[in-house]
């Protein structure tokens, strides 16, 4: 008698697998300049001429235009003066900025409406004029409307135009975390306007001086020297000084971030030497501490914690927290007194997922990576810095 066929024996299908795989070539331009909205500069034009006759939305942080007046006319009239280029579609919106325009989506819907009312398409520019907070979010909504509309950066802060303004990233704080919702989307072009530096608080343009020693201490010991000689310019705010430091500093960032890893699919991430901590005060103090302030802290305790593991001579740790002084930071935040560290490591760990990855000094202009930090050094460099001079060297 037939017996029936076993399903089971059929003859099995091989499997197929198919790799898809391309390569997505990006090019933008960053451009250092004076009065961007001064009808004969032809920077912006240029920049945006590529794209050929556009539409642009422009939007701007309400500081920036609180501390330029007549912006939004500058903005107007620089359109009119261009119109082969660029057409606005509406006159210059003003949202509020600072690190509170982050915290949560609420400005970014805003930015989703006013997209929308407008009737942007991809093809559409978007015009973002303001510091590193206000250009994540714009970003951000720039980057989900349509699945990418053209943004164009504005920087108007020294933090902005050296780090956040030039880079890929977007995004707001959510559930009491920096950054927690974001995306990596590259802008089409960077305009960096000095003239806005003027105009900026004297706190402002000092904290991004911070990202200047950062890229200095990991990547560059000749510029680090540089920052040392001229500390007591630097700490002045001496404008032909500061500006060289902008373009210096965002210099090495780009190369860092054309060699290295732009949408951060490892671990390692030697830009945010200082960030693991600096960023757990910026969230305890709930924006009181400006990035550029954390940060210095951060790098403060990484680097006598890198003096307590041999990693650097207690020399070379005394020169980077010195220069810090010198320059007008702050080393020690009571928020930093009560702060769990360990927690803080465990919450760096899984925004930058995978394992941990905490970038020191080796020396200055070199660094390493290191995958777990010993708890009682790390304790130790905290109670070292809590007894550190808190004002600038006086023989400085």
């Amino acid at each position: 008698m037939e017996q029936p066929e076993d399903p089971s024996a059929e003859e099995s299908v091989p499997e197929r697998v198919v790799w898809q795989e391309f390569n997505v070539p990006w090019r933008f331009p960053v451009v250092f300049t004076r009065n961007a909205f001064a009808p004969g500069n032809d920077a912006l034009a240029t920049a945006l001429r590529s794209f050929g006759p556009v539409a642009v939305f422009p939007v701007a942080d309400s500081g920036v235009t609180e501390a330029n007046g007549g912006l939004a006319e500058d903005v107007a009239t620089y359109a009119a003066c261009h119109c082969d280029v660029l057409r606005l579609v509406s006159p210059l919106h003003v949202l509020p900025g600072g690190e509170r325009c982050k915290n949560g989506p609420g400005q970014v819907e805003i930015l989703h409406r006013l997209f929308h009312r407008h009737q942007l398409c991809r093809h559409s520019v978007v015009l973002a004029i303001g510091g590193g907070a206000f250009l994540d979010v714009v970003g951000y909504a720039a980057a989900t409307a349509h699945r990418g509309l053209r943004l164009v950066r504005l920087p108007t802060t020294t933090l902005a135009q050296s780090d956040a303004g030039i880079g890929v990233k977007n995004g707001y704080n959510a559930f009491g975390r920096k950054n927690w919702v974001g995306t990596f989307a590259p802008p089409f072009a960077v305009v960096n306007d000095f003239q806005f530096l003027h105009t900026l608080p004297l706190r402002q343009r000092r904290a991004g001086l911070a990202e200047a020693v950062k890229v200095a201490v990991i990547k560059d010991g000749d510029f680090f020297h540089l920052l040392s000689a001229k500390h007591r310019e630097l700490a002045l705010l001496e404008p032909g000084l500061l500006e060289e430091t902008i373009i210096r500093c965002a210099m090495l960032h780009l190369q860092h971030v054309a060699a290295g890893d732009p949408f951060e699919k490892g671990s390692a991430r030697p830009l945010d030497f200082g960030h693991w901590s600096g960023h757990a005060l910026e969230e305890a103090s709930g924006g009181e501490i400006l990035h550029g302030e954390a940060v210095a802290m951060g790098m403060a305790l990484d680097c006598l914690y890198a003096a307590e593991k041999g990693l650097m001579t207690e020399e070379e740790g005394d020169a980077i927290l010195g220069l810090l002084r010198d320059l007008g930071f702050r080393l020690f935040h009571p928020l930093l007194a009560g702060l769990d560290l360990q927690a803080a490591l465990d919450r760096f760990r899984q925004h930058l997922g995978g394992g941990l990855s905490i970038t020191l000094p080796v020396g200055i202009g070199c660094r390493t990576e290191l995958h777990q930090l010993d708890p009682e050094a790390l304790h130790r460099a905290r109670r070292r810095l809590m007894s550190l001079p808190l004002k600038r060297r006086e023989s400085s």
